[in-house]
């Protein structure tokens, strides 16, 4: 599309989205607060569709996309009804801020790695935008594994870092050997857990692999080589629930290959 066609085409939406809210009754009642769970939603499901566009489609990626999109169309035509923001003043605000912090291309500043455009960017919300302290404006709603991502980024901005992967692997065995210790004491593990897996979550961003992706894409997998082991087992006669762990294994195992191929 050209640029008079793709503004022609969100133009329309606009209408659209006013028009529902003028006369469709479940979009009357909705507000900013009841439709944030759609919102996230939504960002799952295009987290899913990117995950698996080779298989999917580039037509899934674009129809998710498209429901994100309107999510956004819709929070702020509840805002301008109440007289606070509009759409507009939404697409201004995104704008002039990606260009104040973007120094290196609209300003005298250098970046040449991501990296330096990651702190630079850091640094511009704290000195140049008046937020106070190394974690400002992060939400402590966010996901855990979300909420120690940004701890990290935002301490490793100031230069509170690992200089390797090498060196947080070396953490990880640490705190897996605390866990170990607080098993033979008895003791609850949970707070060594808990370091555990913010470590983890340490190892995936040096080594620039989202954790929560690799997560879910681990948690898909483990999902579809059980239901393989157990569908085998069926095939076979077994019941997959009533077998030991062993032959469960075997059948996990065997699944885990086909997938493979």
């Amino acid at each position: 599309m050209s640029r008079d066609e793709v503004l022609a085409e969100l133009g329309r939406l606009y209408d659209l989205t006013a028009r529902l809210r003028r006369e469709c009754p479940w979009d009357q009642k909705q507000t900013q607060e009841s439709i944030i769970q759609y919102t996230l939603e939504e960002t799952y499901e295009l987290a899913d569709a990117i995950r698996n566009r080779e298989a999917w489609g580039d037509g899934a990626v674009r129809g998710e996309l498209g429901d994100l999109f309107f999510q956004v169309f819709f929070m702020a035509a509840v805002a301008e009804e109440q007289g606070e923001y509009d759409l507009g003043e939404v697409a201004r605000g995104i704008h002039d801020k990606l260009v104040r912090r973007h120094p290196h291309i609209f300003g005298e500043a250098t970046a040449d790695t991501p990296e330096q455009v990651r702190v630079n960017w850091e640094v511009i919300k704290r000195d140049s935008e008046g937020r106070e302290g190394i974690f400002h404006d992060i939400p402590e709603a966010f996901p855990a594994v979300l909420l120690a991502q940004k701890l990290q980024q935002r301490a490793a901005a100031v230069g509170f870092d690992w200089e390797r992967a090498a060196d947080v692997l070396v953490k990880i065995k640490e705190e897996t050997a605390e866990v170990e210790q607080e098993l033979v004491a008895g003791d609850d593990p949970g707070s060594e857990v808990g370091d555990l897996l913010f470590a983890v979550v340490n190892l995936a961003r040096k080594l620039r692999v989202d954790p929560e992706l690799a997560l879910r894409g681990a948690s898909v997998r483990f999902r579809e080589r059980v239901e393989g082991a157990a569908r085998a087992a069926e095939s076979d006669g077994q019941a997959f629930a009533e077998l030991g762990l062993d032959e469960q294994e075997e059948y996990y195992q065997q699944a885990k290959k086909e997938l493979k191929q």
